[in-house]
């Protein structure tokens, strides 16, 4: 392969790279738990933004129920997080090794 075209290469996947950031710092994902008693909201960096707790699980005599709702919503949403990306960049992305993304 020529080397200028390799530069060339390089320098569309990055700017898709960074075009890519953007957009996962928009993307949305939500997850839930207990039957939507507890619905978790992270974005594409897998941070959690939102969470709404119906008012029959808060309950002070079973704080750790609750608490294992949370983290359950909140594997549910990173779980549909990761395939919305693996949907939105599959391609892109193919064959590297991204940590959490399990492409």
């Amino acid at each position: 392969m020529n080397p200028f075209e390799l530069l060339q290469n390089t320098a569309k996947l990055k700017e898709e790279a960074e075009k890519m950031q953007g957009e996962l710092a928009e993307m949305r994902a939500e997850g839930s738990s207990g039957g939507k008693m507890v619905t978790v909201t992270v974005n594409g960096k897998m941070e959690m933004t939102e969470v709404h707790l119906d008012p029959i699980c808060v309950d002070n005599r079973d704080v750790k129920m609750l608490e294992d709702l949370i983290i359950a919503a909140h594997h549910d949403a990173v779980t549909n997080m990761q395939e919305q990306i693996k949907a939105k960049a599959g391609p892109l992305l193919q064959g590297m090794n991204i940590p959490g993304l399990n492409l």
